[in-house]
């Protein structure tokens, strides 16, 4: 999206809140959200209402980018700075919102990347790079592996394709191997280091192979540059925020995730989309999405539009 597209959109209130709304329903249908019924009618108020269960909602209920009170063009701005990875502290100056509203809505935007743009059960498969990394400011004492105060976070790589990372508790050989039983296809080469958790991977149904670190980075195909890159690009990008709490670092590692594996793509229109869709009713097993994409139940009331 051009500067000029995106300046025409954000123009008015009007455009603004038109074009989150025919990403918020396809061809303009209205459904209602909580029975799912293709008929509902429009109140002299502008709310919507289900003939069906009585349900009563906004036209953005239910949806992520109900959980702030903020207008129309106000989201847009923040998911343009937002794009250009602006921190919450520059995105509160540039739009003359408070700092705690900037961080709400990026921790908002955060929480849609993870919903929207977490990877199917497609496995990765073919040649793959695994990798195991250390997250956490700088310290005194040891480094790498067996770092104090630092966030072990494991990622795998399909080479020409995408990337998945997770933080993990350890990282033991019970916990890398069940998140590699989980991710990639049995059959596939996986290239690791020599970091004795990958040992049993040929017991696995895998076909490993492993690069010396001591002796060299590459020896022909195998080497796992890619996963390392990926390593790099992250931690460059998380370095400006100054410090991430524990309990919100799994958002940011996937906001590193979803930015990597569309680092050539334009992210404004992925971003929209995630922000009006409808917030998942729980979390999935990890904390992280859901398989089904359905709309949380909110009071009868209705929620409250941007």
């Amino acid at each position: 999206m051009s500067v000029f597209e995106f300046e025409n959109i954000v123009k008015t209130e009007g455009r603004a809140r038109r074009y989150l709304l025919r990403l918020a329903w396809k061809n303009y249908r209205r459904f209602c959200i909580r029975c799912r019924n293709a008929k509902v009618y429009r109140l002299s108020d502008g709310r919507l209402r289900c003939p069906r269960c009585g349900y009563t909602f906004q036209e953005f209920a239910g949806r992520w980018l109900s959980r702030l009170s903020i207008s129309c063009r106000q989201w847009l701005w923040l998911l343009k700075l937002f794009e250009l990875e602006l921190s919450a502290r520059k995105i509160a100056g540039q739009l003359e919102i408070s700092y705690p509203t900037a961080l709400k809505a990026v921790t908002v935007i955060r929480a849609a990347i993870v919903a929207g743009g977490c990877p199917s059960d497609e496995l990765l498969e073919g040649h793959v790079e695994m990798d195991e990394s250390y997250f956490g400011g700088r310290r005194k004492g040891k480094r790498g592996r067996g770092a104090g105060g630092k966030v072990p976070v494991f990622g795998i790589l399909e080479r020409d394709g995408i990337v998945r990372v997770e933080a993990v508790r350890d990282v033991s050989a019970e916990t890398l191997l069940g998140l590699t039983v989980k991710t990639v296809r049995r059959g596939s080469i996986v290239y690791t280091d020599r970091f004795k958790s990958y040992d049993s991977l040929m017991f696995c149904g895998y076909r490993h192979l492993s690069i010396d670190h001591k002796k060299h980075f590459a020896s022909g195909k195998v080497y796992i540059n890619g996963v390392e890159g990926f390593w790099s690009f992250a931690k460059e990008r998380l370095i400006k925020h100054h410090g991430v709490s524990k309990e919100k670092f799994p958002l940011y590692l996937k906001e590193m995730e979803f930015r990597y594996n569309h680092r050539k793509q334009e992210l404004f229109p992925l971003l929209a989309r995630f922000l009006v869709a409808l917030v998942p009713e729980a979390p999935c097993p990890e904390g992280h999405c859901t398989k089904r994409r359905t709309a949380s139940r909110p009071s009868p009331s209705g929620a409250s539009q941007p």
